[in-house]
Order: structure tokens, then C-alpha cells, then sequence
């Protein structure tokens, strides 16, 4: 599949290896490090092969939702280039659907408008509150910077 803007690249999907993935997170992502694993990645490059996004797709975050059939977007990156998430987004959720996975979600920060997943056709599920941090006596973590955020729930189109 590929996608081509007016005076826009034109973008292709291609395989792209964790550790490479990892990588492009490092260098393009606005706010998180790259996500310690994933079930699969994919990435956009244009005709000349640059790679100009990645999507790392894994289990969800949430233990709630890590029912064995449900997956998580768990990051995203890009270099700017148009439509490139929104094509990683329908990619991976055709993805995973055949591996045998039946439920795709991903997160946003306030902030982020979401235009990406709407043109993925991606539905709103929840607002969730911003949470106090991952810090507990039991497991104590430091701060990454993006704790008290508001975030968005998303989840992929249902159907074939």
C-alpha cells in the first residue's frame, strides 16, 4: 500500500527490525524513549527508500487490557512527512488483525489533536485523567517528564 500528497513523497510500507525502529524513536519522537519491546514494527519510506516513520506495535501497557487478544500502539514516530502515521496506523491494525489479534489501542497526550488516527478511522474511547506517576514504595521509578498528562484512549475501526 502507499500514499502520495499533492507535491508530497510518496510513501510505500517496509519492515523495519525493532532495534532500527528503536532508533528512529530516539531520534524523532517530541516526548518518550523508545518502548523496551514490540510484537512487530512497520515503517513508511518514500520512492528513494528513506525511512520517514516507524510504528511499534506491542502488548498493552495497561495489565487490564493484556488479554491476549488486544495489542497496543505503543509509540510512534515521524520526520513530519504527511499522512505517514495515518498510514502506519491502518498498517498495523491490519497487522495485527492477522496475526489472530481482534482489538488494536493507542494513547495521545492532551494536546495532540489526534488527526492521524481519525484518518486511520480510529474511534475516541475514554479520556483518562493525568496519573500522579509510576513511583510506588514498592517499585520506585523516576519521573520521565510526561506524568500528570491527560491522555486520550483510542481504539482501531471494528470490522473485516
Amino acid at each position: 500500500m502507499s500514499v502520495q500528497r499533492p507535491g508530497g513523497p510518496r510513501l510505500h510500507l517496509v519492515p523495519v527490525r525493532q532495534k532500527d525502529a528503536r532508533e528512529f524513536v530516539t531520534a524523532w519522537h517530541r516526548h518518550h524513549r523508545p518502548p523496551p519491546g514490540a510484537v512487530f514494527c512497520v515503517g513508511a519510506a518514500d520512492d528513494e527508500g528513506v525511512l520517514r516513520a516507524v510504528a511499534m506495535v506491542g502488548r498493552p501497557v495497561a495489565r487490564l487490557l493484556d488479554t491476549g487478544q488486544t495489542l497496543e500502539v505503543t509509540r510512534t514516530a515521524s520526520d513530519g512527512t504527511a499522512n505517514a502515521n495515518s498510514l502506519l496506523y491502518g498498517a498495523a491494525w491490519r497487522a495485527a488483525k492477522a496475526l489472530g489479534y481482534t482489538r488494536l489501542i493507542t494513547y495521545t497526550q492532551a494536546g495532540e489533536s489526534g488527526a492521524s488516527l481519525r484518518g486511520a478511522g480510529w474511534r475516541v474511547l475514554a479520556q483518562r485523567a493525568p496519573r500522579r506517576g509510576w513511583d510506588c514504595p514498592s517499585r520506585p521509578r523516576t519521573s520521565r517528564g510526561v506524568d500528570q498528562v491527560a491522555r486520550t484512549l483510542w481504539e482501531a475501526p471494528a470490522g473485516p
